[in-house]
């Protein structure tokens, strides 16, 4: 397969130039700027389009198994194939609990079978993620997880976060962090302030998050262990993880695209459409985010995909599951942040591409010659707008559903085949 006549951006290699690239047998055989031979093999006219490495979002919920109502590991690569995303890693909060080997091979096996892209599960850190007792990496890591992690909930317990890191290190498995201080933050459901008082609505302290990032920089900083820091919503924690870079802890971080483009005002009216952990926060708090992703301070932009039946966010905001969806709008969501704030495309495209390859040790993420034939094809001229019908996810619990988006997928190619094109 040949791409021919795209404008190549390419992060990894510091590429952003008209160019072709050609695949074979599932991977980047050639990257050339300056033209090439004739071929009889296919070609894919990329004239006007952006050629990009596939995306990769490490955060997201495909609810298998336990939870297919919601979503499925094939229809949640399919929403993904959809929006440019060729690798995801899905998070263990599922029924069973993703905390042992049996569950990591149901994933593994049911994606090779199902799933359109590349599907990377994570271990739970604790069994049955109650903050307790170890999981069992080593055998999990065997079966195929990259990474461990108790997101939708916090490891409460020091001392277990501290073993927890120290374990899941001699098996070289990055530790992904859910901050929350549930004492704080337990009967919350939206950003506290003067807008939840005035709503009515119970509020999420910043600090009930600040507190968690603070004490796992600091078990990093002890231990020498790195830690990633997801779903980070308040300037307050993003100064803790920036000041903890600049002394040399080894920390990383990333952003969801809603906390990147909203604030808490979406949640005026009342709309469960809004309502996600950690909270649309104020608007000084996602300018400090979006400046972060400018400085770098910023790693990875993940979705935070987590997909809710209609029935379940038609209930009460009190009521309501946290949760919104993302897949599909995460490259038009990265690309808005481009145009709105004058950040670099390429900047925040390594947020999305060999930056969560680098902090998970995973292939991808870059078109070098040699690595996996995972690319998105990208129409930075095309408009169109988010509707319930154009939804690919069993759910449509978008903050961004009505919305125009500039940029469009056009064609997802993983391991060198066409998965998605319009």
């Amino acid at each position: 397969m040949w791409i021919k006549g795209g404008t190549i951006i390419d992060p990894a290699n510091g590429i952003e130039q008209v160019g072709d690239i050609h695949i074979r047998e599932g991977l980047i055989a050639g990257v050339y700027l300056t033209g090439c031979a004739e071929t009889d093999d296919e070609v894919i006219d990329a004239s006007g389009l952006w050629v990009l490495p596939g995306l990769i979002d490490m955060h997201v919920h495909l609810r298998e198994p336990g939870y297919e109502y919601k979503e499925d590991i094939a229809s949640g690569s399919r929403a993904a194939a959809s929006g440019g995303v060729t690798t995801v890693v899905c998070m263990p909060n599922t029924d069973p609990v993703n905390d042992n080997p049996s569950v990591t091979r149901y994933i593994v096996e049911k994606a090779r079978h199902t799933a359109v892209i590349r599907v990377l599960p994570a271990g739970a850190i604790t069994r049955g993620l109650k903050g307790a007792d170890l999981s069992e990496m080593g055998l999990m890591k065997a079966a195929g997880i990259v990474a461990v992690t108790d997101d939708g909930k916090s490891v409460e317990d020091s001392s277990v976060m501290r073993r927890a890191m120290e374990y899941a290190a001699t098996f070289g498995l990055p530790v992904i962090s859910h901050c929350q201080d549930r004492s704080l933050s337990a009967s919350g459901v939206m950003n506290e302030g003067d807008l939840s008082s005035r709503l009515g609505l119970g509020g999420i302290p910043g600090i009930a998050e600040d507190i968690v990032i603070s004490r796992d920089v600091l078990l990093a900083q002890y231990t020498g262990i790195p830690i990633h820091i997801t779903h980070v919503s308040t300037a307050s924690g993003l100064d803790i993880i920036r000041q903890a870079k600049q002394a040399g802890v080894r920390v990383s971080c990333d952003v969801t695209p809603h906390h990147l483009l909203l604030t808490e005002d979406r949640v005026r009216g009342y709309d469960t459409n809004a309502k996600m952990y950690p909270p649309l926060r104020s608007r000084e708090d996602m300018l400090a985010l979006v400046e972060g992703i400018r400085s770098g301070v910023v790693d990875c932009i993940a979705t935070d995909h987590a997909p809710h039946a209609k029935d379940e966010k038609d209930l009460d905001f009190d009521l309501a599951p946290f949760g919104v969806i993302g897949l599909q709008t995460l490259l038009p969501g990265v690309f808005r942040l481009h145009r709105e704030y004058g950040i670099d495309f390429s900047r925040l495209l390594a947020c999305v591409t060999c930056n969560p390859a680098r902090i998970l040790g995973i292939e991808g993420g870059t078109l070098s010659p040699g690595a996996r034939g995972d690319v998105t094809l990208f129409d930075p001229e095309a408009l169109w707008t988010l509707t319930p019908e154009s939804v690919l996810s069993k759910s449509t619990n978008s903050p961004f559903l009505g919305q125009e988006f500039a940029g469009k997928v056009i064609q997802t190619i993983v391991a060198g085949q066409s998965v998605y094109r319009i």
